[in-house]
């Protein structure tokens, strides 16, 4: 066996397993110098002026879900409702709220758990539309337990109330672990209607200005974004992303950009579309399907793909 192929020999560091690691004084002292202090870079500053521990708005979305998905027992939510609220009120009081704000702390968080009933039908209302666009689905425990998208969708509900009544930070700090947790990401300031149905979910955008409408039905890897500027930050504060009106279906891969974009009630768009335009109700939009080749054994042929042929009522 020539040495090139010879297996390297394996280290064995079993004699300091439990010794700390040691580093170079002169390494070490470089690091912490180069890494103390708040005035050299924007991350700095922002620290040492004090922000939110992101674990914590975690742990209280946490509960949230579970109070919304989970408890219906009158003694648990005697509870599960003043701890979900105190929850809230905690973080509310570790963030500095707008001046313009018309509500305290104490306000924002009467008027959260006001909206907790509403919260649930809602969450409600997109089960049964996950049930009904989904014929895998064998019942409603397992959407509740199994889908992402209602875990993400439920996430939304709640920040874009918060993001609605002027919060700042904690609804884009939850829809940031929604995203992490499920691959869909909604922007709190996304507007979202009835009985909305995300199949699979994964890849999924929708941006801060989207307007959607009840009845949608999305795919995995549809975007709902904005068109970009070289000085992007022209955009802030306008609408940006576009709007989709009631009962449209869009598969997957598909991307529809811009403020002024509106896809017309009942359209139906297909996979890997790329609209930046408005189309009228009842629309059926897709993109040119590619030349497909097929190889047998004895042959090689092109097949054109017949996917205009399909009934598209889905």
């Amino acid at each position: 066996m020539s040495s090139q192929s010879m297996p390297r020999p394996i280290r064995s560091s079993a004699a300091n397993a439990n010794a700390p690691f040691s580093c170079p004084e002169e390494i070490l002292s470089a690091a912490i110098e180069g890494l103390a202090g708040c005035e050299d870079t924007v991350l700095s500053e922002t620290v040492c002026g004090g922000i939110l521990d992101p674990n914590e708005v975690v742990h209280w979305v946490d509960r949230a879900k579970r109070l919304l998905r989970f408890r219906v027992d009158e003694a648990e939510l005697r509870s599960e409702v003043p701890a979900v609220a105190d929850g809230l009120y905690k973080l509310l009081i570790q963030i500095d709220l707008p001046e313009s704000l018309d509500w305290t702390p104490e306000e924002l968080t009467i008027r959260f758990v006001e909206k907790l009933v509403a919260l649930r039908q809602m969450i409600s209302l997109d089960m049964e539309a996950a049930y009904a666009g989904d014929p895998a689905a064998k019942g409603y425990d397992e959407i509740v337990l199994a889908y992402p998208a209602i875990r993400a969708l439920l996430v939304h509900r709640i920040a874009h109330e918060l993001n609605n009544d002027g919060v700042p930070l904690i609804p884009r700090i939850m829809s940031e672990y929604a995203h992490d947790r499920t691959g869909i990401d909604i922007h709190p300031g996304a507007q979202i209607g009835e009985r909305f149905f995300i199949d699979h979910g994964t890849g999924i955008v929708i941006g801060e200005t989207a307007v959607i409408g009840d009845r949608v039905r999305l795919y995995q890897g549809v975007t709902l974004g904005a068109t970009s500027l070289k000085d992007s930050s022209r955009l802030r504060g306008k609408k940006r992303h576009p709007t989709i009106e009631d009962d449209v279906t869009i598969y997957a891969g598909s991307t529809i950009l811009g403020g002024e974009t509106v896809i017309g009630a009942g359209s139906i768009i297909g996979g890997n579309v790329w609209l930046t335009k408005s189309v009228p109700a009842g629309s059926r939009v897709m993109a040119e399907a590619p030349r497909q080749r097929v190889s047998g054994p004895n042959d090689t042929r092109d097949v054109l793909d017949d996917t205009t042929a399909e009934h598209w009522d889905i």
